[in-house]
């Protein structure tokens, strides 16, 4: 193998697992690590320049980190990442003197379509390099599916009004509220220099030809429109009896909700095993914990009538059968249909795109999926040149750390763009890498990992909850568990930087290891030479980090994948062939970062 390439930016920000795992390249060992100290309004402005609503992922995150965590792979339980986020949120003092303003007007003007957290990314990029930003929505408030299908018992309104505010008080920035875009041949003659587009995936799933369906509409309801209703408090009620049809988030916010508006009888239904559901385990978790069943394996079959008026459905029983290619058939069992009685449904079966309002001769292609075709997932350029799509309107349904990803990188290409430069020609991140020596055994971070268990969420009184669609259901950290969880991280980006002509091939290293991860063995293909190290390096989708050849012709490999970042390599070396060095990535944006300008 070839010696690995330490200037690289991405090769330590790919052993960053949770960093590299999150959309928009949260630093998060930083973060963590200043929780510990109690800088908690340092650790929101470094969140604030990578997720933009630190506040509200701490809440409602799909946690992308958390399975990447390297906790986890030395012990049962990640690290709570998403639930410090919050103690950020919850503990920092007032950081509106950090925050950029308006630039210098640049005589450039960007419509954003959708006030959602794509465009929101975008205007706060844009706002201070003075371009005159326009951001159209049909409600009275900007937020979009975080206000509109989020609940409050999960996301209270205030966070939401207060992270918005952050970027809509930057100045720069012009609303345009209660104003819905019904034509973008229209929006086109209006002199924008580019229009970007993240009004979300607004259309959700029916079952139109399921029998029944059209006669019992007036109880049936799709569970996107019915999250809204209930959000902007057009609908205060539902029937005792509640079918929720679906197995993602959706559905567990639309059960949740049903149970705080007078549901009493409420159940999950779905098609496909429990193991199989879209819903993130945790959602899964705190729908059962509110009493909740969620039935699987059983297809919606008819919606049944009595005197013109729904009284339930009928399921078909299946089960799971998987082939070789891991395709998954729903093969029904040989039993009855299976009767629940209901007095409403809520379908949450998934959501669509919906541009009814973009004309087919603006010269905006779609592919037969609804979606945009768009250059690729860097520029976000559709195929007219100066419109711009990210968020669920790029390629379908995601999550909200992925369209504020979305709106970093559509800001850098509309900046390009309207500077007449090649979008495809990205600024490069900003990175730094620093050793973190303060004397012969010392280091300027806490190098000992420590066997604390994760710590648990506290909630409020279920029956108490239950009562108030307002009450929001986590209580969050306090600053003790706050610390004693922000301590189990690793400080994974506390990097092991090997000096190969300072190594006398002593093997102290090799012995102190506590995962035996370093090797100090005759260079090879790499498939052969992973099999050869102390341990065996089963993950390949981890690098190893191989030195220069040594004196006595061997290498020194190190499987990045097993290393704890714990520094007992760098602390026994003699002859300081090991370093600890602190490495930072922030991912490119079109605006200079925090980090660079403070």
């Amino acid at each position: 193998m070839k010696p690995t390439d330490i200037t690289d930016p991405e090769y330590f920000h790919k052993v960053v697992d949770c960093q590299y795992a999150c959309p928009a390249h949260t630093p998060v060992p930083a973060y963590i690590r200043l929780i510990a100290q109690q800088k908690y309004t340092d650790a929101y402005l470094i969140n604030w320049e990578s997720n933009v609503f630190p506040g509200v992922l701490g809440r409602t995150c799909d946690r992308p980190c958390e399975p990447a965590c390297r906790r986890g792979r030395v012990e049962e339980e990640p690290v709570a990442i998403c639930r410090l986020k919050r103690v950020a949120a919850d503990f920092k003092d007032d950081i509106k003197q950090f925050l950029p303003k308006a630039g210098i007007p640049n005589g450039k003007k960007v419509a954003l379509v959708g006030a959602g957290p794509a465009s929101l990314a975008v205007a706060r990029d844009l706002a201070p390099l003075g371009y005159e930003l326009h951001l159209y929505d049909e409600h009275a408030k900007g937020g979009g599916f975080m206000r509109s299908q989020i609940p409050s018992f999960r996301l209270p309104e205030t966070v939401l009004d207060e992270e918005i505010g952050y970027i809509l008080d930057m100045g720069g920035i012009t609303t345009i509220f209660e104003t819905y875009i019904d034509s973008m041949a229209d929006l086109l003659t209006k002199g924008y220099d580019a229009i970007f587009v993240g009004c979300g995936a607004p259309r959700g799933r029916d079952l139109p030809k399921l029998p029944g369906r059209k006669e019992a509409d007036a109880n049936i309801h799709i569970g996107i429109n019915w999250l809204a209703n209930v959000a902007f408090e057009h609908t205060d009620k539902i029937g005792k009896r509640v079918i929720v049809l679906g197995g993602g988030n959706t559905a567990m916010d639309c059960c949740r909700t049903s149970m705080r508006l007078g549901g009493e009888d409420v159940k999950v239904i779905v098609r496909s095993p429990f193991e199989d559901m879209k819903a993130s385990p945790w959602e899964k978790e705190d729908a059962m914990h509110e009493g909740i069943p969620i039935i699987d394996n059983h297809v919606p079959k008819e919606f049944v009538l009595e005197n013109g008026k729904l009284v339930g459905m009928t399921f078909t029983k299946v089960e799971a059968v998987y082939g070789d290619d891991g395709r998954r058939d729903l093969v029904p069992v040989d039993e009855e249909p299976v009767f629940f009685p209901c007095d409403d449904v809520l379908m949450a079966i998934g959501q669509e795109n919906a541009f009814p309002w973009i004309e087919k001769d603006t010269g905006i292609r779609f592919t037969s999926w609804g979606t945009p075709i768009i250059n690729d997932d860097k520029t976000f350029q559709s195929t007219r040149k100066e419109v711009f799509f990210g968020g669920d309107a790029a390629f379908g349904p995601s999550n909200i750390i992925t369209a504020v990803a979305h709106g970093h990188q559509a800001a850098v290409s509309i900046d390009l763009y309207c500077q007449g430069k090649d979008i495809s020609k990205r600024p490069a991140p900003y990175v730094n890498l620093v050793s973190q020596k303060m004397g012969i055994h010392e280091w300027s971070y806490d190098s000992v990992p420590i066997t604390d268990k994760r710590e648990i969420v506290p909630l409020v009184d279920t029956a108490k909850a239950l009562k108030d669609r307002a009450i929001e259901v986590e209580l969050g950290f306090d600053a003790e568990a706050a610390f004693i969880e922000a301590e189990r991280c690793l400080n994974c980006d506390a990097q092991t930087v090997f000096v190969a002509d300072q190594c006398i091939e002593c093997d102290a290293c090799t012995d102190i290891c506590p995962t035996s991860c370093i090797s100090f063995l005759k260079n090879g293909p790499e498939a052969e030479l992973r099999e050869r190290l102390l341990v065996p390096a089963e993950n390949l989708e981890q690098d190893l980090y191989v030195s220069e050849k040594l004196e006595t012709g061997k290498v020194m490999v190190k499987d990045e994948d097993m290393c704890l970042h714990c520094g007992l390599c760098a602390e026994r070396c003699p002859t300081a062939a090991w370093d600890m060095q602190m490495f930072y990535y922030n991912v490119t944006k079109a605006t200079p970062s925090l980090v660079e300008s403070r």
